[in-house]
């Protein structure tokens, strides 16, 4: 975990963990330069749990995500690893049944999940789903990523093969489609669970903070990626079309998503009852 600024959600991220059915693990957080009380939660957290559970690293300025996970991953002793965000929660058997899957499946090197996207706003929670068995051309359509970064389990071999995380000014924003764009190039296979096992925080912040930088770092890591997987020219128009956001107003991706989490809420109403 790599957190900035965290200290409203922090303490519900940590105890998610702290509650997993898994119990062998070890924490490795990444402190990127907060100015907030982040550092005494974690102080605290690490206090509470032991130095032998809980590592905390500190970088005295911002240095983004990608630099961060990187130096997390450079500390992380463990045979797998498990990706988790400072304002997220995962479910008490995330763990648990993700490396269940992977202990059954050898030849796959990594397992996400589906998710819950929750907010303030009084929308709910509507669940996200996700491609059972993406594939390498799965960047190449407009359906999405191939694995929710944050819900991610992979195994340690994983990172070795791709050199881990790229530190670079377009991966700022996208350093999880660079890191999906080197995970295919590589050959490694990965799957999904159905079932949601982690629940993202989804709000007008988090859209806010999509820069226009970003979406051109996006553009340009997926111009690269795209070009490494041998994808054809319809791949690059649909990144020139992902360009043009640039120029949409916050205020329609408000109101988008406000809707469709709205229709997703009434549809998926039924099936939770039923449950």
């Amino acid at each position: 975990m790599a957190v900035l600024n965290a200290q409203t959600t922090l303490e519900a991220a940590l105890a998610s963990i702290a509650a997993q059915t898994f119990t062998d693990w070890e924490f490795v957080i990444c402190d990127d330069g907060s100015s907030d009380e982040t550092a005494e939660i974690l102080a605290s957290f690490r206090s509470t749990l032991g130095a032998e559970r809980v590592t905390v690293l500190t970088n005295p300025v911002n240095r983004k995500l990608a630099y961060s996970l990187n130096r997390c991953l450079d500390a992380a002793r463990g045979e797998f690893i498990a990706r988790m965000d400072g304002d997220d929660l995962s479910e008490p058997d995330r763990l648990e049944k993700q490396l269940a899957y992977l202990d059954d499946h050898a030849d796959v090197d990594l397992v996400g999940t589906a998710m819950r996207r929750f907010n303030g706003g009084g929308l709910g929670e509507v669940v996200q789903p996700a491609a059972e068995a993406p594939d390498r051309w799965v960047l190449a359509r407009a359906s999405g990523a191939p694995f929710f970064h944050a819900t991610v389990l992979a195994r340690r071999a994983v990172f070795d093969a791709v050199g881990n995380y790229t530190v670079s000014w377009r991966t700022e924003r996208c350093e999880d489609l660079d890191l999906w764009y080197k995970f295919f190039a590589a050959g490694l296979r990965g799957r999904n669970l159905s079932e949601p096992l982690y629940r993202v925080r989804e709000d007008a912040a988090a859209i806010r903070r999509r820069r226009p930088w970003g979406r051109l770092g996006s553009f340009a890591t997926s111009f690269k990626g795209a070009w490494m997987l041998g994808y054809p020219p319809s791949a690059y128009i649909r990144e020139l079309a992902n360009l043009m956001k640039i120029f949409v107003p916050y205020r329609v991706f408000d109101l988008h998503r406000a809707w469709t989490q709205s229709r997703a809420s009434r549809h998926d109403r039924p099936n939770r009852e039923s449950r």
